[in-house]
């Protein structure tokens, strides 16, 4: 029996899981790794920490399975999207820190772009709206702020690439410098109608094309590991960004499919197809995936910057709870947030505000204020983060979405859910297996090994957990998302 290996590289930690031919997972592995936050806005993480924790969860989990390398059929990776690395192609040795997607050290230089003009242009060539979430101004900062290396790029010296890209670089012991086109959609470098690099904002952002990966397509064959590696060489048959990965872990294959990722941040797309919707309320239009020959495929998303991290901060920073699952008994102990409510906004607004300078606020505190009113207030105030991207999707497709389909860590809260679908109004569904983003790789990889056909094989594969029912009325969600408006204003005038 041949198996499939998928590399989930996320925010903060690592993890490999072993699936079987029917997609079902036999072991997984785990490690997190370093955060680091040099300055205020900055985020960075060390690159060749996230490769040996890849490398340690892979290996660990092929033992925990009982399995050898030899008998995994393919690999599918999947990794969080902008963060940016830049290294030496003989040393294979990173030259800086890794810039990881939240950091916001860019922001001034984006906004100069936005006040030049330059928005429009970008957003019909990429999709995106100028906010330094994004690679190409990351990258752009890089060979300036190291020494030589806007030299070295040209001279082909230094290779760069989001971490899908470090990895197979890593994976194939230096042989293979390949992205996939979710993943090239996201740095701001790529034509999303062409599916390749161009030339202008290349021109733009001052970057030489010689520092880039080649750009390859979803679930076919693209590269070798070395055998050292892993004990065989394994081909790698799918590289997907990780909400993309999602997307199609839940099998969000037709039209008007939306599904929510609840991981550090929040991540809501729609399929839209063969056809690019331009977002007319501060969406994003991105590429879905790219099945080997077939045409490009396209998805409107909404990105929130804090999400599960909100609760990470109730743990690690004001340490009202011991562990994350915590935050559900303690949010429990009270029927509402008691007037308190909560902005997560702790590195800006994403979607569709995208506003950088706006701050986290916890408003509504009185004397009554316990810790569960705090934690209550978490909750709410990520589920309005998401209510405010799909109320901008609804408008920019034209019609109302039936069910939202959820899935990441945070989704395994029924609290958290059940406050999501008394926001939306809509049907929560939740799959049996939260994972989709590992899930969605490990598909895309099987297709790539011909494990299966074509996608129709798949739907056997995801089965629900849970559907949650709203159960408020209209009327009171208006009231809901009145409140959570005037908190937006605060959040994003709180300097004032």
């Amino acid at each position: 029996m041949k198996y499939l290996l998928a590399l989930d590289q996320g925010t903060t930690s690592s993890r490999a899981i072993v699936y079987d031919a029917t997609c079902t997972a036999l072991a997984t592995a785990q490690r997190e790794f370093t955060q680091f936050f040099p300055q205020p806005g900055w985020v960075e993480h060390d690159a060749l920490e996230i490769w040996r924790s890849v490398e340690a969860t892979a290996r660990e989990a092929i033992a925990k399975a009982g399995i050898s390398a030899a008998e995994i059929a393919a690999i599918g990776i999947t990794n969080q999207r902008e963060t940016i690395v830049l290294w030496d192609r003989a040393t294979g040795e990173p030259v800086a820190p890794a810039i990881v997607w939240q950091d916001r050290r860019t922001a001034d230089y984006m906004t100069a772009l936005a006040e030049g003009g330059k928005e429009p242009f970008i957003q019909q060539r990429t999709g995106l709206l100028l906010d330094s979430y994004f690679s190409a101004s990351k990258l752009h900062w890089l060979l300036r702020a190291v020494p030589n290396a806007r030299e070295r790029a040209a001279a082909g010296e230094l290779a760069a690439g989001t971490i899908d890209a470090w990895l197979i670089f890593k994976l194939t012991g230096g042989r293979a410098h390949a992205t996939d086109v979710t993943n090239a959609s996201r740095t701001m470098l790529m034509n999303i109608h062409a599916g390749d690099w161009d030339d202008d904002l290349l021109a733009l952002f001052d970057i030489p094309r010689a520092i880039l990966p080649r750009i390859v397509a979803n679930g076919v064959p693209l590269a070798e590991t070395d055998a050292d590696i892993l004990g065989a060489s394994v081909p790698v048959c799918a590289g997907v960004g990780d909400q993309q990965a999602a997307l199609f872990g839940q099998l969000c294959v037709r039209p008007g499919l939306v599904k929510c990722t609840y991981g550090t941040g929040c991540f809501m797309l729609e399929f839209t197809g063969p056809n690019p919707v331009a977002s007319r309320h501060r969406l994003l239009t991105t590429v879905a995936w790219k099945l080997g020959d077939a045409p490009l495929q396209y998805a409107l998303e909404g990105s929130v910057f804090v999400g599960g991290a909100a609760i990470q901060w109730l743990r690690d920073g004001l340490k009202i709870i011991r562990s994350a699952p915590e935050v559900n008994t303690l949010a429990a102990e009270v029927p509402d947030a008691g007037g308190v409510m909560l902005v997560p906004a702790f590195t800006g607004l994403g979607a569709p505000y995208w506003d950088p300078s706006a701050r986290g606020v916890l408003l509504g505190v009185t004397r009554g204020t316990t810790a569960a009113h705090i934690a209550r207030a978490t909750l709410d105030g990520i589920a309005y983060e998401v209510a405010d991207l799909l109320l901008a999707m609804e408008k920019d497709s034209g019609h109302r979405v039936s069910t939202l389909r959820v899935d990441g860590g945070a989704s395994a809260s029924d609290l958290l859910m059940q406050i999501q679908a008394d926001q939306l109004g809509v049907p929560v569904e939740r799959p049996r297996n939260v994972e989709t983003t590992a899930l969605g790789a490990a598909m895309m990889a099987g297709l790539g090994a011909g494990f299966w056909s074509d996608v129709a094989d798949l739907h056997a594969v995801r089965a629900v957990d849970k559907t949650f029912q709203p159960t408020t009325t209209a009327a009171q969600r208006r009231a809901g998302l009145k409140t959570w408006r005037k908190a937006i204003k605060r959040a994003r005038g709180w300097a004032l």
